[in-house]
């Protein structure tokens, strides 16, 4: 494909509008073509300004529009299937953010109509995939230096979480990004989730059960440990360990600004993913862009987002049961063959 490439954007909230600024502020060789929004008036306001992109309430009329040769599905997680059929019968390339679709059921469905399609169209938007700090522990890794990766300890924290925000999601929305950093770093399946409930945090809001401590093992023998606490109060932090045979290797910690004045120090504490990942959510867009161009698609696949959705099933049912679940996953379609 030659030439500046036209997408289609589909949902005009916090991360849809983001995007849209993204793909016409920091991206070269895209433009915003069109944006899809049931809020009209939201659509407008993110295509506003902005020459020769359209506003549309329908997501089908916004991938039939002028120009449109790739999609960017940012809408909420219950409308990515039916987005995701409507791309792959156009026969358009697809960045789709996380949930690729929120239940492993549907993204199973996803993943069997890419493979019948026989080629790959969607990349799953895991920005942290292209996150500085992570690829460059994925590097080190992978090269072996310090032998062979044995535990990886996570944390994810938030300032606070949504009015809806439930116990099940700190699982399947929250650690869903670990889960695939997981697989990712390691280069191995989650087979089995254990979930613990400390008491919650007097932050929390009633009933909802934070923090949770979520343990996963892997195929290879590896253990994944992850803290998630969606409303400790002070801001926005991810980490991560990799513990090996020979040394271990820590990110996440060293990424803000340091502010000195009169009378002490202060650290700065990104307060939302959106600036913790700003620059992951650039390089993530701008790799799809290139690779668009290049008539490729590369990046987590829609076989990542189906893993990711079945493991965070699994975990559901260890939080619900209190049980090891072990994770059920389906056959690798060959499309999907690891490299």
């Amino acid at each position: 494909m030659s030439g500046v490439l036209g997408v289609a954007v589909l949902g005009a909230g916090h991360m849809g509008a983001d995007h849209v600024r993204r793909l016409d502020r920091v991206v070269s060789g895209a433009r915003v073509a069109a944006v899809a929004d049931p809020d009209v008036e939201r659509a407008r306001a993110a295509v506003a300004g902005i020459e020769g992109a359209v506003a549309h309430t329908d997501p089908g009329a916004a991938l039939d529009a002028p120009g449109v040769g790739a999609v960017l599905i940012a809408s909420p997680g219950e409308a990515h299937e039916e987005a995701l059929a409507a791309a792959f019968a156009r026969g358009l390339p697809v960045l789709c953010e996380k949930p690729l679709v929120p239940d492993a059921e549907g993204a199973l469905r996803v993943v069997e109509a890419e493979a019948r399609l026989g080629r790959r169209l969607t990349q799953t938007g895991f920005m942290r995939r292209h996150d500085g700090e992570y690829l460059r522990l994925k590097a080190l890794l992978d090269g072996g230096r310090l032998g062979r990766p044995l535990m990886l300890h996570c944390v994810h924290r938030n300032v606070s979480s949504p009015a809806d925000f439930t116990s099940a999601m700190l699982v399947n929305s929250s650690v869903s990004h670990e889960i695939d950093a997981a697989r990712w770093l390691l280069g191995d399946e989650l087979t089995a989730v254990t979930v613990l409930r400390p008491r919650p945090s007097g932050k929390a809001p009633e009933g909802l059960l934070d923090p949770q401590f979520v343990l996963f093992e892997t195929a290879g023998g590896a253990l994944v440990d992850v803290e998630v606490f969606v409303n400790c109060g002070f801001g926005y932090e991810v980490r991560c360990e990799a513990v090996c045979e020979a040394g271990s290797a820590r990110i996440g910690g060293a990424h803000t600004m340091v502010v000195t004045e009169a009378g002490g120090a202060r650290e700065e504490v990104p307060q939302d993913y959106l600036v913790r990942f700003a620059d992951a959510y650039d390089r993530e867009v701008r790799a799809w862009v290139d690779a668009v161009r290049r008539g490729r698609v590369t990046g987590a696949s829609a076989w990542d987002g189906y893993a990711a959705a079945a493991v965070a099933e699994a975990g559901v049912r260890a939080l619900e049961t209190g049980a090891r679940t072990p994770v059920d996953l389906a056959p690798r379609p060959a499309l999907y063959a690891p490299e």
